[in-house]
């Protein structure tokens, strides 16, 4: 399973969609799970972006149709992130054979 963080940002149709129907959050996440992902955590957020994200993905294949697909619509604009916990990353670290790094 992995993990990734959206960070999005609504266009100006995207915001007047919210505005008049605010529970069109939740039904875009209820969308991904039709994909085998899941949206674990959801916040609102002030700044260069509207939502941050926090969601699990079965099959990062689907969920890049899925971000494509949301991003085609014109209401959203996304920038999303593999993430990876620190002692998953430690653990990739010791198992992967090095490229050879100079010393």
């Amino acid at each position: 399973m992995a993990i990734f963080v959206v960070l999005s940002s609504l266009t100006d149709d995207g915001a007047k969609t919210i505005t008049d129907k605010p529970e069109r959050i939740k039904e875009v996440n209820e969308e991904l799970t039709k994909i085998g992902a899941k949206v674990k955590e959801q916040y609102v957020i002030f700044g260069n972006f509207d939502f941050l994200n926090i969601v699990e993905v079965d099959n990062v294949e689907a969920f890049l149709k899925a971000l494509i697909e949301l991003n085609a619509r014109g209401t959203v604009r996304t920038q999303t992130y593999l993430a990876m916990s620190v002692d998953d990353a430690i653990r990739a670290i010791k198992a992967t054979p090095s490229i050879g790094h100079p010393k």
